[in-house]
């Protein structure tokens, strides 16, 4: 009985220490929620043209290498955009650097509307690459300012989710505005978008420590990691790391397959299964809803296991190979003859392969300190881009010779546990980056 008691008065002892426990706050979460909405416009503005590429091919007599070439001049922006925005947003900030990205971005997506040519639209699309470039450096930098480590992989799972969401509502919306009004009418408001997004931001974003509306509660869990160095960080500093180049082998081998998901995927229906543009829309909205599911699923499995006491090397690496392993069926996308099979393997596919971008976006944030992630995203990013910029020519080839999807999901489905297998080749440990001036 004493030894019951005991343990009675113990659990009463818990429960009034939690209750005496001051509230953390969300508003941390409304920051978050500011960058899921982002990450949708910005999906919403690059997808147009891939649901609109039957209509377009048959207006303007695009060949499969003339596509290709409109795809790999966006790419090609977004390379370089990628190559220098990380350290814009480290030296202007995420407030000012992220308005300027939005504000580029909408006003190119718009200017579709006026392209007549493959270089009138690949010229549309080149600026559009060099805008939408800021996007991920911007949101991870602030994932990175905003939220403490153990729920950085949620938050980068959550606003990463905002992908599929535009990736599902576009070709829901945009096949009934080009019907209505249009094809030029779906790039005009379909970019005006961005506008209004970007009001809210100015209004209610802030750095957590000049944010008016941010308690000292909230603020204290924010910055509950251990103290960092502050300042900018050279990108001759970064490159020497096997850390950087683990992010960026990742970024370069990966990140070509959710390009080829974005921009050929409703080409795919249309030439596997005889889909057009008001028919594919609910098949495309059903790959990106499941994929939804696994941006955030990744992102929390990887925390929930770092939260139960695994490592963070341990945690992320085991996210990632369960996703890794999650894409491999899509092999066999191609070669099933029912609509709703193919649309399931490529919808698992995606939902790996957001779990996986989740996780991958956060080892920047893991293994670097928050002053360098800006740069480090940056880096990481431009190789993805130019991994796309090759994927789009050999996209193009492909089907421009063979007229099959098989090699492609081949590689889809092939790529992410070698890339894996490398990244822990390349930091078995995930150790931190000691950038020491």
């Amino acid at each position: 009985m004493t030894g019951a008691s005991s343990a009675v008065g113990a659990d009463v002892e818990s429960t009034t220490q939690e209750a005496a426990r001051p509230r953390v706050g969300n508003l941390r979460w409304t920051i978050c929620a500011l960058l899921f909405f982002a990450a949708t416009i910005n999906y919403v503005d690059r997808q147009v043209i891939g649901i609109l590429k039957p209509l377009l091919e048959k207006e303007f007599g695009w060949t499969e290498i003339d596509y290709s070439n409109i795809v790999f001049a966006f790419q090609l922006a977004y390379a370089i955009g990628l190559l220098g925005v990380g350290r814009l947003m480290d030296r202007l900030g995420t407030r000012l650097g992220f308005s300027l990205a939005v504000a580029l971005w909408s006003v190119a997506a718009m200017a579709h509307a006026a392209a007549r040519s493959v270089l009138g639209f690949g010229a549309a699309r080149f600026a559009l690459g060099l805008g939408e470039a800021g996007n991920f450096p911007a949101s991870i930098k602030t994932v990175a300012e905003w939220f403490p480590q153990r729920e950085r992989a949620l938050a980068t799972g959550i606003f990463n989710a905002g992908t599929n969401v535009g990736a599902l509502v576009t070709p829901l919306v945009v096949p009934w505005i080009a019907y209505k009004y249009g094809w030029q009418w779906a790039f005009i408001l379909t970019g005006a978008i961005g506008f209004i997004w970007l009001a809210f931001w100015l209004a209610l974003y802030r750095r957590p420590e000049e944010h008016t509306r941010l308690s000292a509660t909230e603020l204290a869990y924010i910055r509950s990691d251990p103290p960092e160095q502050q300042g900018q960080v050279r990108l001759a500093r970064l490159l020497p790391h096997r850390q950087t180049w683990a992010f960026a082998v990742g970024k370069f081998m990966t990140d070509p397959i959710w390009w080829l998901y974005l921009f050929w995927l409703p080409d795919f229906f249309h030439k596997n299964h005889g889909l057009d543009l008001k028919s594919f829309g609910p098949p495309l909205a059903a790959v990106y809803l499941i994929a939804d599911a696994g941006s955030i699923g990744g992102g929390w499995l990887s925390s929930a296991l770092i939260k139960r006491g695994w490592t963070v090397n341990a945690g992320r690496k085991i996210a990632m190979l369960i996703c890794a392993l999650c894409v491999v069926p899509v092999v066999f996308a191609s070669q099933v003859g029912s609509l709703w099979a193919a649309v399931a393997l490529v919808g698992l596919a995606a939902a790996a392969h957001q779990g996986w971008s989740a996780n991958i976006f956060t080892l920047a944030s893991d293994m670097f300190p928050r002053r360098a992630v800006g740069t480090v995203v940056g880096i990481g990013g431009m190789a993805g881009a130019v991994g796309g910029m090759l994927i789009a020519k050999v996209v193009g080839y492909i089907l421009e010779w063979t007229g099959s999807y098989l090699p492609i999901f081949i590689i889809a489905g092939s790529t992410y546990l070698i890339a894996l297998l490398i990244i822990h080749l390349l930091v078995p440990k995930m150790e931190p980056v000691r950038l020491d001036d």
